[in-house]
C-alpha cells in the first residue's frame, strides 16, 4: 500500500513537471518519470506521466490553438510515425549508451553554439520539418525520447514563446494519446495509475495556469536562452546516462 507521503511527493513532482511543460512547452521528461520512479514502480510512473502529458497538451491546445503552427505540427507528427519502426530496430541493434552519447554531444554542441552566436541560424520555413519529426520518431521508438529533435526544430524556427509552447503541444497531444493506447493494450493502465492521475488534477490545473502566465511574460530572446539551457540540461543528463 502506498502511503500519504508518497502521494504528497507524487503531487509535488507532477506540479513541478507540469509547470515546466506549461511554461516552456517541453522539459517535463527531465522531472516526471525519473523522480516518480524513486517512489513508485516505473510501470505506474510512466503511464501517470503520459496521462498528465495528454491533459496538459489538451488544455494548452484548447486555450491557445491560434498559436499552433498547424503545418509544422502536422509534418512533425506524420514524419514521426515513419521514424518509429527504425527506432524499434535501433533499440535492438545498437547499444543505448552509444546512441545517448552521440545525441548528448550533438545537443550540447548545438545549444552552446546558439548561446555563443549573436545571431543564431534560423530555418525560414517547414521544408526540413520532416527530418526533425523523423528523428523524434526514431528516438521515441527506441527510448521514448521524442522531445530533443522537436525542441531543436522550434529553436531553429525562431518561434515566439507562445507559438513554441502551443505548437509543441500540437505534436505531443496525438503522440501521447498513441503512447497511452499502447500502455492500455499492454495492461499497464491499472487502478493505481488512474488513482494518482485523478488526485493530481487539481495541482496539474494550477501548474498549467501558472506556467501559462510565466510563458506570456517571457521575451523571445530570453525564452530562447531558457530553451537552450534546458537542452544543455537534457544533453548533460543523456551523457551521464551513457557513461553510467
Amino acid at each position: 500500500m502506498i502511503g500519504d507521503g508518497t502521494t504528497a511527493l507524487t503531487l509535488a513532482v507532477l506540479f513541478l513537471a507540469t509547470f515546466i511543460r506549461s511554461a516552456f512547452g517541453f522539459g517535463e521528461a527531465l522531472v516526471a518519470v525519473p523522480l516518480l520512479a524513486l517512489v513508485m514502480p516505473v510501470e505506474v510512473a510512466a503511464p501517470v506521466a503520459v496521462l498528465v502529458s495528454i491533459t496538459v497538451a489538451g488544455v494548452i491546445v484548447a486555450q491557445d490553438w491560434r498559436h499552433v503552427h498547424v503545418r509544422s505540427a502536422w509534418w512533425l507528427v506524420v514524419s514521426t510515425m515513419f521514424g518509429i519502426p527504425l527506432g524499434l530496430w535501433l533499440l535492438i541493434a545498437v547499444a543505448e549508451s552509444v546512441v545517448k552519447a552521440i545525441l548528448a554531444v550533438v545537443i550540447i554542441a548545438f545549444s552552446t553554439y546558439c548561446l555563443a552566436r549573436r545571431r543564431p541560424f534560423e530555418l525560414r520555413d517547414d521544408r526540413l520539418a520532416w527530418l526533425f519529426g523523423f528523428g523524434a520518431g526514431i528516438l521515441g521508438g527506441a527510448y521514448g525520447m521524442n522531445g530533443p529533435p522537436l525542441v531543436v526544430y522550434g529553436a531553429l524556427r525562431g518561434w515566439s514563446p507562445q507559438h513554441f509552447r502551443a505548437t509543441l503541444q500540437g505534436y505531443f497531444l496525438p503522440a501521447s494519446l498513441v503512447g497511452m493506447v499502447g500502455y492500455w493494450l499492454a495492461g499497464l493502465w491499472t487502478p493505481p495509475v488512474t488513482r494518482y492521475y485523478l488526485l493530481s488534477l487539481p495541482v496539474v490545473a494550477a501548474a498549467i495556469v501558472l506556467g501559462r502566465m510565466a510563458n506570456h511574460r517571457m521575451s523571445g530572446r530570453r525564452f530562447l536562452i531558457y530553451v537552450h539551457i534546458g537542452l544543455l540540461a537534457i544533453g548533460a543528463l543523456l551523457l551521464a546516462q551513457s557513461i553510467r
